[in-house]
């Protein structure tokens, strides 16, 4: 039986993914019924992001996130909030670096970790 080899996609096409997800968002605004919330600010660059989360029985219900920031930062948390919908808050917690890594799908340069991992640091401070 041959074996299937699939062609990489090429990050430009991930890239283009980031620029159109940092346009339109996913998941930006406030949440009227939050009962978690969490700032961060990155003192570096001088991005803040607001993560906010709706937990009901232990589950993330619902999550928004606000703030400026940029392009690495906006799309992070716009990646983040997406994923953590549905999560348990244990689950949630145990987050870290290599998962947002994974979402992002590009490669990020040591400077700009800070700003990636900017929405984790908030999600997890709302959490504790």
């Amino acid at each position: 039986m041959k074996k299937q080899t699939h062609e990489p996609i090429p990050e430009d096409m991930y890239r283009e993914h980031i620029i159109e997800l940092y346009k339109s968002p996913s998941n930006f605004g406030t949440l009227k019924n939050a009962t978690h919330e969490k700032t961060e600010y990155n003192s570096v660059c001088g991005d803040e992001i607001t993560v906010q989360f709706n937990v009901k029985n232990g589950v993330v219900k619902d999550a928004k996130f606000s703030g400026s920031g940029c392009v690495i930062s906006m799309v992070a948390s716009s990646l983040l909030t997406d994923k953590v919908k549905g999560m348990k808050i244990s689950d949630v917690k145990k987050l870290n670096k290599e998962d947002i890594m994974k979402l992002l799908k590009v490669k990020i340069t040591p400077m700009r970790i800070k700003c990636v991992l900017l929405p984790l640091e908030a999600a997890k401070g709302a959490l504790r």
